[in-house]
């Protein structure tokens, strides 16, 4: 049993197991906080540390899931053609909304992060938070932050998103399916995407849109804001 735990194989089925086992959940019950992703992180965290299995060991079969991390956010393109006519009707907003939305992003995070007292590897660690991890981890890397600090911070700042932020701009009133897209897509990348996509197809498609404006914006702003560190 112990050397069929250690093999890549096993950590890969079973993290494509935890996942069903999200959705499932997510189904039954219907609620924000039953995000798939967010059960299947915390019952893969359960049998990670009971069966005392080092991170090195999972990602051995979890480095296959992250392989298809980068075509699947190119696969958003596809929802993005659909409504090409509203891309077009909004563009001028939408591109102001994700360059606000990126350097509120990364402007909070120098902010609070001068607040609290972390160093510069830190900070240049946390900046892309908002941005989807092949991204975010290019971007942390270039500037000699943590990529691990960063994929975490990454996976943290999406469920949050994800699970708050539909509520909130419901509760603030915001009802425009391009504004609701643009903004979860900034603020919380693939992961709220994916949760923007169950409210429609327009804030899904303008959540993956709003995820390569944000990714191309913070790649091209970063940069400048690590200098003054």
């Amino acid at each position: 049993m112990k050397n069929a735990i250690n093999t890549p194989f096993f950590w890969l089925a079973l993290s494509v197991l935890a996942y069903e086992v999200g959705l499932w959940v997510n189904r039954r019950l219907d609620h924000p906080l039953a995000n798939p992703l967010l059960i299947a992180t915390g019952l893969l965290c359960v049998l990670l540390i009971g069966s005392h299995t080092s991170v090195t060991t999972y990602n051995a079969g979890g480095m296959f899931i992250s392989m298809c991390l980068t075509p699947a956010t190119v696969a958003l393109a596809v929802p993005i053609f659909r409504e090409l006519r509203t891309l077009r009707k909004n563009l001028l907003p939408i591109l102001l909304g994700a360059l606000v939305g990126s350097v509120a992003s990364m402007g909070s995070v120098v902010v609070l992060s001068r607040l609290v007292g972390l160093d510069r590897t830190m900070i240049v660690s946390l900046l892309p938070k908002s941005v989807t991890t092949p991204i975010g981890v290019a971007v942390s890397t270039s500037l000699g932050g943590i990529p691990a600090v960063t994929a975490i911070a990454i996976i943290i700042t999406g469920l949050f998103g994800a699970i708050v932020l539909p509520a909130f701009l419901s509760k603030l009133g915001v009802a425009h399916p391009v504004t609701t897209g643009l903004a979860i897509g900034t603020a919380s990348h693939a992961v709220g995407t994916s949760r923007a996509i169950e409210l429609g197809k327009t804030e899904g498609a303008m959540s993956g849109l709003a995820i390569g404006i944000s990714g191309f914006l913070t790649a091209l702003i970063a940069p400048f804001l690590g200098v003054f560190f």
